[in-house]
């Protein structure tokens, strides 16, 4: 057994099946390995898709997501995807190939420190420089990237260890592995906080769409009957139908949203992630703030929580449940605005003008997609207008980055979602900048034979730059 069939062993081991990248010379045992395995190589037209696609695998299932490349060129384009995982929280793990190290024939031709250039992009970044070694490391970087905070690493296999013959060692099996919940002392501090609540409002963050979450999240949510509001990455992290859905923070402030969450004098923010553009900008007369999340918040000029609930979300959620169901007189108190909010929100969605208006347009995706089809988002000003305006009926149907929010992301966004659930509808909304980005990638989607569909916006510029232009000559007039 080489030691490349000894890292296919390993990845069929933490359930690989399917890798993601553009072969190389240096990778070229691997590839054969992986010919000879279970897992399936799906070619890709780019690296960077092939890593966009690897984190959208970790974001929907909440298990890492593989690619492949080859060193030099072929690695340094993963790094866009490395930290669109890495702000995204978004499990993954890229594999590397490199020239020998235990001779240099073709002396540093090609040759990147590819590990020290993914190390702040990750993680972990790592050399493999012994076969025997692959079992307990290939186990490492499946375990930190699942771990919270979720995110990517980087193994660099070099083409001479990945030929060289490797030892009869065993693979290290994975298991189970739970996150406390929280301390009761801070659960008892939080229900204190909401008892003593007039008028609290309950905040979904990035966290609070991991896929393992949206049972507890939605039990929590119609057992207290607090209404709720959502970051563009906590768009449809619980179920609808609870009629307690305020609306989508997609703006920092002076959203129509915004009328409950400057009336709120306490919010209760689950899963916030402060790489996300702040929601609400926090200020020594604003309201409250009860960060519920599994690590500590990150304290920033515009988030600085009150108090904080730290350990497995589901569970703590619950037993904070416990403690208050049937006890909030005042959970409904911001309920009325609700119709009000909504209201506006379907505004000009029927029009009939052209071009047509960001609302018919959403109101439009909406009206086709069944309940449980997903839509994938790469990044421009409509972007905004499907945070703030579409409306999910299942969990994690709106896939959507508000952490890199790089161009690019969408249409390999959506192959993800299609491979996964081949029997749902599948939609990636891009604009016509970003989806030339990637654009080359609607060839993998054929030959795959994807159920997809791509939708194009054309408006022949960068619109979030245009609007920027526009706003900056606006106010120079004035």
């Amino acid at each position: 057994m080489k030691g490349s069939d000894l890292l296919v062993a390993a990845l069929e081991n933490e359930g690989v099946e399917q890798i993601f990248g553009v072969p190389g010379e240096e990778n070229l045992d691997v590839v054969e390995s992986l010919r000879r395995s279970r897992i399936k190589l799906i070619v890709t037209r780019h690296e960077q898709a092939a890593a966009f696609m690897a984190a959208t695998h970790g974001r929907l299932t909440g298990k890492p997501g593989v690619c492949l490349a080859t060193l030099g060129p072929g690695a340094l384009n993963l790094t866009t995807g490395a930290a669109f995982a890495l702000l995204g929280a978004m499990p993954m793990v890229m594999i590397t190939g490199q020239k020998g190290i235990l001779s240099h024939k073709q002396a540093l031709f090609q040759v990147v420190d590819i590990v020290s250039t993914m190390a702040p992009l990750t993680k972990m970044a790592r050399q493999i420089v012994s076969a025997a070694t692959i079992p307990s490391i290939v186990r490492e970087a499946f375990r930190l990237a699942q771990q919270e905070r979720l995110g990517p690493v980087h193994l660099e296999l070099p083409e001479d260890i990945a030929h060289e013959m490797a030892p009869d060692v065993p693979l290290v099996m994975p298991h189970p592995i739970e996150m406390p919940v929280a301390q009761d002392a801070a659960l008892d501090r939080a229900a204190d906080l909401i008892l003593r609540a007039e008028r609290p409002l309950v905040m979904l963050g990035a966290a609070a769409s991991r896929p393992k979450l949206a049972e507890a999240l939605s039990q929590f949510v119609r057992r207290l009957r607090i209404p709720f509001f959502n970051t563009q990455m906590g768009k449809g992290a619980v179920a609808g139908g609870s009629n307690l859905y305020m609306g989508t923070a997609a703006l920092s402030e002076r959203d129509y949203v915004h009328q409950a969450i400057d009336r709120a004098d306490l919010i209760i923010a689950i899963g916030h992630d402060t790489v996300e553009k702040p929601p609400f900008i926090m200020g020594p007369k604003g309201p409250k703030v009860l960060h519920v999340s599994y690590l500590p918040a990150t304290v920033e000029e515009v988030y600085f929580p009150h108090a904080e609930v730290v350990g497995d979300v589901g569970p703590s959620l619950m037993l904070l449940a416990d403690r208050l169901e049937g006890k909030l007189k005042n959970a409904g108190a911001l309920l009325p605005l609700r119709s009000g909010i909504l209201a506006r929100l379907i505004e000009r969605a029927d029009e009939s003008r052209f071009p047509l208006t960001p609302q018919r347009i959403v109101h439009d995706v909406r009206h086709v997609m069944p309940a449980d089809g997903i839509v994938c988002l790469d990044n421009g000003m409509y972007k905004i207008w499907f945070a703030r305006n579409y409306r999910t009926q299942v969990a994690n149907t709106l896939v959507l980055d508000n952490a890199l929010a790089t161009m690019g992301a969408g249409l390999p966004a959506g192959i993800m979602a299609a491979l996964l659930h081949p029997r749902r509808r599948v939609l990636a909304v891009c604009g016509d900048g970003g989806f030339m980005m990637n654009a080359q990638e609607l060839e993998t989607a054929v030959r795959l034979r994807l159920d997809l569909v791509v939708l194009v916006l054309q408006d022949d510029a960068y619109g979030m730059i245009r609007w920027k232009q526009a706003f900056r000559r606006v106010r120079a007039r004035s």
